[in-house]
């Protein structure tokens, strides 16, 4: 039951504004990415060596089948979880208790595809050392990376992001026309036109535009600051009042290299130009790491002076100032972020006012609220949202983590247990997202910290301890729950102990105590039931039915399936169901029913297919090459596990979780090879490993979805000429609400999913169909449907 994973050309986000400029540097990055193993960009701060490097990736996603993927590092402080960082963008699912930089390189050893690491500078150690593993084990992997200074690697070709080209001093009195050749020159043009509609490079003020472009040397960020100041002000009045503040700056006790000194001027002239209230806000939203959203900002930031009914208005002024960008939409609202830069400006000023002990406290509480709620929405209809949430708001989770573990408490009384608090109440999300090895370590770090015997601590045990037991680290999964045990028993904890018993007995069937594993999990059942509590409850009516279904009783493995699939039903729960059928299927193949087996594997497999989770489909895959194997599909169940090797290599081992059923795969692999050959075997397993994810998919449900990586033979599968572009479930279903006439905004909202992501789905259909508007993509999907109910001939 992990999170969905991201598309397969890569996560590179959407732009939001026209890319000026750096075409022979974009050119000749590009010709140098898939030749070099290691491209770095470098230069200053707001130079632009992000948005060129997200430009040129998005450029050459062609050139790699298996996606572009942005590593974003800016908010990153702890330098042992960069692989954790990267596995996250990948889509990937870390699960092993050795998921490292090199096991990240096995993964991806046989793809071709670009990793982007951006703002390695804070990390640069850490960031050398992932770039070597993976061009180390990994020959069609290339790393475009974005850094103040080299990583210092072997082979590392460096290129040096400039400024943007801007008019000399002696050619501020060029015309018009002679002025566009400049890089910076059309950069500002391009963003006052979109601040200032109507104005245009004229006579008038074409001189102001090359001083002010010159004055500020170039730089990308400060260009756009400046430009958006074309609502109020002309270009000779912005040009004025940069001298001045600069010349002032100079003047005092500012250091840095001059373009460092103008971006600070520029920061300290919008500051002066906003109310009192509006810098008291800007100052305060620093405290956010990533994103932010509304009701967010109104909990932090508002009280002391602030009102919370002006904190959305003035939000608003700081977007039109571009002080802060709308970057979407959340659960809650418009989402919104600050460059990092800016933010960084804000923070100092949030420093200086006195009020940043009380904001980041403030920032941790709302985070920890957040994090109870989400934990309320485990196993519901709202399950997808609750995961796409967590995603978006780990960067502050993180942080609110980060300010706990620094030791704040509240005054002299000693810790408030709240960093345990928080990294407890996540127990369940950390593996939702894949963030198991994060969310360890996290956990690990606070309780060496905070001893104290204490609710809290009981609860981060229950927590750390289910957490190793993924990570199939039993011996210290065991010992954390034993002592969780006895704080629970002093603090008649119900919860805790239920847990204990519950995640003991998980441990129990990992080691081939089936027995005793069912008599916990039986117990574990009650307390949760007695309890109400629907997650716990959940997880321990499927495990406990597939323990049932090993000691042979088949009947009361049934009735406890009936009762999962109800649960899941009664909430709505997708996910919940999803599993629930993939250990029914499980429970039929004990059962020696292997149709059954076979209908609620596939049933499982789509439903994990339509939320793109590929590590939940694999556990369907599984089921599917047993059975293939045991009806002398040979060459089916070589291919499946040929596929899934390439899944199972994400949390480490087969059937990550349920050790106790790797026999059956054992024995699909060994009677698959004895009914081949050695050879035979090799090959059709092979063949399997390079599938793509829709491939491998549809050659598992044998529907005709173009699996062109399949083998040939009487097992593979074939699709009629002319058959349908191999869309996802996830586009499909997007086609689907757009023949529907939706917009992107209201695909977005019945999806649960960003407008961005909407944007991208839609992206994605036109350029496979080969379509130019939503209204051929409406037709087509008619058309389709039409053809799907058609009577067969």
């Amino acid at each position: 039951m992990a999170a969905a994973v991201r598309r397969s050309d890569g996560n590179l986000p959407l732009e939001l504004t026209t890319f000026v400029g750096r075409r022979r540097e974009a050119v000749a990055i590009k010709r140098l990415v898939p030749q070099a193993r290691l491209v770095t960009l470098i230069g200053v701060g707001g130079v632009g060596k992000t948005r060129l490097a997200q430009r040129v990736a998005g450029d050459l996603r062609r050139t790699f089948p298996d996606g572009v993927w942005l590593v974003e590092l800016a908010a990153l402080r702890d330098p042992a979880l960069i692989a954790q960082v990267a596995a996250a963008a990948l889509g990937l699912r870390d699960r092993s208790a050795a998921w490292n930089v090199d096991t990240l390189a096995e993964h991806v050893a046989d793809r071709r595809l670009l990793m982007v690491l951006d703002n390695c500078e804070h990390l640069l150690e850490a960031s050398a050392g992932l770039a070597a593993a993976l061009l180390r084990t990994s020959p069609g992997v290339r790393v475009l990376a974005t850094s103040r200074q080299p990583l210092g690697l072997p082979g590392e070709h460096v290129v040096a992001v400039a400024p943007l080209s801007v008019p000399a001093a002696g050619q501020a009195a060029a015309a018009p026309a002679d002025l566009t050749r400049y890089e910076a020159v059309n950069l500002f043009v391009e963003r006052a036109t979109a601040a200032a509609p109507g104005f245009t490079l004229d006579d008038h003020n074409a001189e102001a535009v090359a001083r002010l472009c010159s004055r500020l040397e170039g730089l990308p960020l400060g260009i756009e600051l400046a430009a958006v100041k074309m609502r109020a002000l002309t270009p000779q009045q912005i040009v004025e009042r940069l001298d001045e503040r600069y010349g002032l700056l100079r003047t005092g006790t500012a250091v840095g290299e001059p373009r460092q000194q103008t971006l600070e001027a520029l920061f300290d002239w919008s500051h002066a130009l906003c109310s009192p209230d509006e810098r008291r806000l800007w100052a305060r939203v620093s405290v956010f790491t990533g994103g932010f959203g509304l009701q967010a900002a109104e909990d932090v930031c508002s009280g002391d002076g602030l009102d919370r009914d002006r904190v959305a208005g003035l939000l608003s002024a700081l977007v039109d100032k571009s002080i802060v960008a709308r970057v979407g939409e959340d659960g809650d609202g418009s989402r919104y972020r600050l460059l990092d830069m800016i933010r960084d400006y804000g923070r100092r000023r949030l420093a200086g006012s006195g009020e940043e002990e009380r904001l980041r406290r403030r920032h941790r509480d709302h985070y920890q609220r957040l994090a109870e709620r989400i934990a309320d929405q485990w196993f519901t209809a709202e399950e997808v949202a609750a995961v796409h949430r967590l995603q978006a708001e780990f960067p502050n989770l993180r942080a609110a983590l980060d300010f706990s573990a620094d030791g704040h408490g509240p005054g002299q009384d000693g810790p408030d247990h709240a960093g345990l608090r928080l990294a407890a109440s996540l127990w369940f999300g950390w593996r939702a997202v894949g963030l198991v090895r994060e969310g360890r370590r996290r956990l690990d770090l606070l309780l060496a910290a905070d001893r104290s015997p204490t609710p809290e601590r009981a609860r981060a045990l229950v927590a750390a301890g289910w957490l190793a037991g993924i990570q199939e680290d039993h011996a210290s999964a065991a010992a954390m729950l034993e002592e969780a045990r006895a704080l629970g028993t002093r603090l008649r904890d119900e919860w805790v102990l239920a847990h204990v018993a519950q995640f003991t007995g998980h441990l129990a069937m990992a080691e081939g105590d089936v027995a005793g594993a069912a008599e916990l999990l039986e117990r574990a059942q009650a307390a949760h039931s007695a309890a109400g509590d629907r997650v716990g409850l959940a997880i321990t009516l499927v495990r406990r039915g597939l323990v049932v279904a090993e000691l042979g009783d088949i009947g009361r493995a049934c009735a406890l399936a009936e009762e999962f699939q109800t649960l899941a039903e009664r909430n709505s729960s997708r996910r919940l169901e999803a599993y629930g059928r993939w250990a029914l299927s499980v429970i039929m193949w004990l059962a020696g029913d292997p149709g059954r087996a076979d209908a609620e594997a596939r049933h499982s497999i789509r439903l994990h297919w339509a939320d793109d989770d590929q590590l939940g489909a694999a556990y369907g895959l599984e089921v599917l090459a047993w059975i293939a194997a045991e009806e002398r599909r040979a060459e089916r169940a070589a291919f499946l596990l040929g596929g899934l090797q390439q899944l199972w290599q994400r949390p480490g081992t087969p059937l990550a979780g349920h050790a106790y059923l790797a026999v059956h795969h054992r024995n699909c692999r060994d009677g698959a090879r004895d009914a081949l050959g050695g050879a035979a075997f090799d090959r059709a397993f092979a063949q399997g490993g390079r599938c793509g994810h829709d491939a491998l998919m549809a050659y598992a449900l044998e529907e005709p979805r173009q699996a062109a990586a399949a083998p040939s033979g009487p097992s593979a599968p074939s699709g009629p000429a002319g058959a349908a572009p191999e869309l996802t479930p996830r586009e499909r279903e997007v086609a689907r609400l757009v023949a529907q006439g939706m917009t992107n905004k209201r695909i977005a909202a019945a999806l649960v999913i960003a407008p961005r992501t909407a944007e991208g789905h839609v992206e994605h259909i036109l350029t496979k169909l080969g379509f130019t508007s939503r209204a051929q993509i409406a037709a087509w999907y008619t058309e389709q449907a039409t053809a799907s109910h058609a009577p067969s001939a």
